[in-house]
């Protein structure tokens, strides 16, 4: 049970701390484009996210994955903002484009940028777990926590568009591309910082 606890604060936390933001900001971009009602399909995107960030990790930890040395790391830690940079700019591109294809490619957005994810972070998830006879089972522990933290912001970022739309008649274009466009403030410095070439 401790094992348990420690592994589900330590996925968890990842995506809560506020210094490697990054997260949180990939998460906004995700759900922006969703309303309340949509809640079920944004846990959906959210999941398979958590699955391709999960399999990264996992493939890492039993040494399927290649070994990330300095110079492939600075290549991960250069996408993981122009992964952001991305939806964000689709968000904007995309605002007026009907909802079937938003979902399509937000899923294939999630599930793909969340083994980039996976991979900045597969380096300390493999440290810790190495010499561990149930690797597994803790990697599962940590996507969890993961998984619940990611849930709180989506439901944080679902409420404020529905509050924002509802009571200061925010139009629902206005609410993502505003939103996608703060977010893409942000990674634009990141990306920058991070070149590797």
């Amino acid at each position: 049970m401790d094992d348990f606890i420690t592994y589900f604060k330590l996925g968890f936390n990842h995506v809560l701390d506020l210094e490697a933001y990054d997260h949180i900001l990939f998460l906004i971009v995700l759900a922006v484009v969703y309303s309340f009602d949509s809640w079920k399909k944004v846990l959906w995107l959210i999941t398979f996210f958590t699955v391709g960030h999960s399999l990264t990790l996992i493939l890492s930890a039993y040494g399927l994955l290649f070994d990330l040395n300095s110079k492939n790391m600075k290549v991960v830690e250069f996408l993981i903002p122009l992964t952001i940079f991305i939806t964000g700019a689709i968000n904007i591109l995309r605002s007026n484009v009907s909802n079937t294809l938003k979902n399509n490619t937000n899923i294939i957005l999630a599930l793909v940028f969340g083994l980039i994810h996976g991979l900045g972070f597969s380096s300390y998830i493999t440290r810790l777990v190495t010499g561990s006879d149930n690797k597994l089972t803790l990697l599962l522990e940590f996507a969890l926590g993961i998984e619940a933290s990611q849930i709180v912001i989506v439901l944080f970022i679902l409420l404020a568009g529905f509050l924002l739309k509802t009571f200061c008649r925010v139009s629902n274009r206005d609410w993502v591309v505003v939103t996608s466009a703060i977010v893409i403030g942000f990674v634009i410095p990141m990306m920058i910082e991070r070149v590797f070439w």
